[in-house]
């Protein structure tokens, strides 16, 4: 603001005077220049102050009021911040939000294939994706790490599914060759319905994978291993693959061990009282040996066979069934899931019997995940599993704790996602951080206020379930904010025994009074940014004006870059297209810091520019 008070009031600019009077009456289109330029840090529009970090590297000093438009637009050329105005106020535009695939569709029919490929990179695909393939967005990752920022990649192609495509083949992958019964004591939630079998309903932002078959999981492996071989690449291991269990297996899987660990969940609560895992209730097997017994517990001898095959340490039982022995030793579902129930008086079956093509499918998602894992290993990359809906994610978040376990030996190669606008949260990481404690891994996860929330609404409200989801927004961010605070605790827990990077976090938010939740908490507890047990990250395309003086001032920011052929990244596009209508409303700052940017490179006669950024992202 001072600096264009300034150039009003110098003569030697007076050839900008007809843009600057302009401006200084207000008359920017609806825009008046107060709040063109918003109040900023004495590092706006100046040469940043700069502090060192670690060996003799030196970093910009953050503004934490995140107002710094110079500091979050450097790494973008002129052209590129006009097109991010120009697309941000066009998703402003109910119509065309609302309509974008059909209009894409005419686009396309009007002016032929080629050109239309052309304007959508000059526009939307080339905002919010950085490039067909692996070869093609290495300029942009390259980039990136120049302005201290680190990428997850995403490759975001779909399938161009109509809405009874998508529900036939749902519906199709998700019952059991046996049927989809709903037998006594099992959970309606963990059941494909039709009227919600369209995975995408309601949801803007997750990418979606439909089950084909088998071969088409196997070249979506394919894909997340070429991913793995980009981020080696291109950015010296410092990057991260994001991943989906539904693109590596049948989502019928995925529901009936779900619904074994929630059954299991409430039977434990029938046996030893209280809600939750098992872990937290530190029982002993002889104690619960002992439990079975006083009731007169009818098949003892199961009981006793059962409890061989619970995991346990000195603090009591972490496991009742053997999830190692899946993962590791490919023993059957149908055969390993029995339970001595109480209200049954007998051993019960907690999963249906399976095929033997089914149980083979199950091998084959577990063969997957490991090779994909083990590949990551060797790239000395990350993988981090993205929470997908509440019916698929007990089994989601189980497996990939057995991957924590088996491969996060030496450092956090496997990262879980947590959906804080979740009621029960804050009680699995609590859970989950308990485990790789006491079983003595790295634990990685990403927070997020989740995708699904509206579908998970309504999914609950049709078919006659709790909600799973917090009431509101405030509660959502009450419950990411006591959550992140659980892991910082823990994290300095660690730090004070000298027990460095036993946890790492990713603070995935586009929120600002979040991040600087986490940046202040850091602080608190003596965390600092090069201890790389804290990350940032967002979306590319969105909220530069948070990642970009993160990277810049020597914090760990990450993008999430998707990438793939223009034409079959359509979905995403749309999709994202419709995300950006809502969040713009409370994103105007973002548009203000691009058009203050955008001012001030004309004002100062930095008509060409060309960015040329040398930090190192921690």
């Amino acid at each position: 603001m001072a600096l264009l008070r300034s150039v009003l009031n110098n003569s030697a600019n007076k050839k900008y005077g007809f843009l600057l009077g302009t401006l200084k009456n207000g008359k920017f289109g609806k825009i008046n220049v107060n709040d063109l330029v918003l109040k900023s840090s004495s590092t706006c529009y100046s040469t940043a102050a700069t502090t060192q970090v670690q060996n003799n590297q030196y970093a910009d000093t953050l503004d934490v009021s995140f107002n710094d438009a110079r500091a979050a637009f450097k790494s973008k050329t002129n052209w590129e911040l006009i097109r991010a105005y120009l697309v941000y106020t066009l998703c402003s535009f109910e119509y065309l939000v609302e309509n974008n695939m059909k209009i894409m569709k005419i686009a396309e029919t009007v002016f032929g294939e080629k050109l239309f490929v052309k304007m959508m990179r000059g526009t939307f695909y080339g905002h919010f994706v950085a490039g067909e393939d692996e070869i093609r967005i290495r300029p942009t990752l390259e980039r990136l790490r120049s302005f201290g920022v680190k990428p997850i990649l995403d490759y975001s192609v779909e399938e161009d599914l109509s809405q009874e495509e998508a529900e036939k083949l749902e519906v199709e992958a998700s019952v059991p060759e046996s049927g989809d019964t709903i037998e006594q004591g099992a959970l309606k939630q963990y059941h494909v319905d039709r009227t919600f079998a369209d995975r995408r309903y309601k949801v803007q932002s997750a990418r979606t994978y439909f089950y084909l078959n088998e071969a088409t999981c196997e070249r979506n492996m394919e894909v997340f291993i070429k991913c793995l071989a980009a981020i080696k690449d291109s950015t010296y291991g410092t990057g991260i693959t994001a991943i989906k269990l539904t693109a590596l297996g049948r989502p019928q899987l995925l529901l009936q061990l779900s619904e074994v660990i929630m059954r299991t969940r409430k039977i434990t609560a029938d046996i030893v009282g209280g809600g939750g895992n098992v872990l937290s209730h530190h029982m002993r097997p002889e104690e619960l040996e002992k439990k079975f017994a006083d009731a007169k517990f009818k098949d003892m001898d199961g009981v006793r066979e059962f409890l061989k095959k619970v995991t346990f340490d000195k603090e009591g039982i972490l496991h009742l069934f053997p999830w190692s022995g899946i993962v590791d030793d490919n023993k059957e579902l149908s055969s390993t899931f029995r339970i001595p129930d109480l209200k049954e008086g007998r051993m019960v079956r907690l999963i249906k019997q399976m095929s033997p093509k089914e149980e083979e499918m199950f091998r084959n998602m577990i063969r997957r995940l490991t090779t994909i894992v083990s590949a990551a290993r060797e790239m000395d990359v990350r993988i981090m599993v993205d929470a997908e809906q509440t019916y698929f994610q007990p089994a989601i978040a189980r497996i990939t704790l057995e991957f924590m376990r088996k491969f996060n030996k030496q450092k956090a190669i496997v990262f879980n996602t947590y959906q804080c606008y979740l009621k029960d949260a804050l009680n699995e990481v609590s859970t989950d951080l308990e485990q790789a404690k006491r079983q003595n891994f790295f634990f990685g996860a990403k927070l997020v206020r989740g995708a699904y929330i509206e579908q998970e609404r309504a999914r609950a409200a049709a078919l006659g379930y709790e909600d799973p989801t917090n009431p509101n927004f405030e509660a959502t961010s009450e419950m990411y904010h006591r959550t992140l605070s659980e892991c910082l605790r823990r994290i300095k827990e660690f730090k004070d025994k000298g027990e460095d990077k036993k946890i790492a976090i990713m603070v995935a938010s586009h929120n600002e009074d979040t991040v600087r939740f986490a940046i202040e908490k850091m602080k608190e507890l003596g965390i600092q940014p090069n201890d790389k047990v804290i990350c940032f990250g967002q979306l590319l395309g969105m909220c530069d004006y948070i990642t970009f003086p993160l990277g810049q001032s020597g914090y760990s920011a990450y993008k999430y870059i998707p990438y793939g052929p223009v034409k079959e990244v359509l979905p995403y596009l749309s999709r994202r297209a419709q995300e950006n209508k809502g969040v713009l409303k409370k994103i105007q700052k973002e548009k203000q810091l691009l058009l203050a940017e955008i001012v001030r490179r004309m004002v100062t006669g930095k008509w060409i520019y060309k960015p040329k950024g040398t930090y190192v992202p921690v």
